[in-house]
């Protein structure tokens, strides 16, 4: 059985997925409710550095779909 994509490009669409697991996991936490107020939903670790590790994943996994080695 042949598989299509090379194994560099499978080495690099597992690391892109865990790069994206890594920034959701930074994205959970407690959340604000109505009878209490959580202010670590504002923090720079969920609003800023978890989606920005997240995207750079979506995009490693589309560089690591597309990525054809030079002959």
């Amino acid at each position: 059985m042949r598989y299509n994509l090379p194994k560099f490009n499978s080495i690099l669409i597992a690391v892109s997925f865990v790069i994206i697991i890594i920034g959701f996991v930074l994205m959970i936490g407690d959340p604000s409710g109505a009878t209490q107020y959580n202010p670590d939903i504002f923090s720079v670790r969920r609003i800023t550095v978890g989606p920005m590790l997240a995207l750079a994943g979506f995009v490693l996994m589309i560089v690591a779909i597309l990525w054809k080695k030079r002959d």
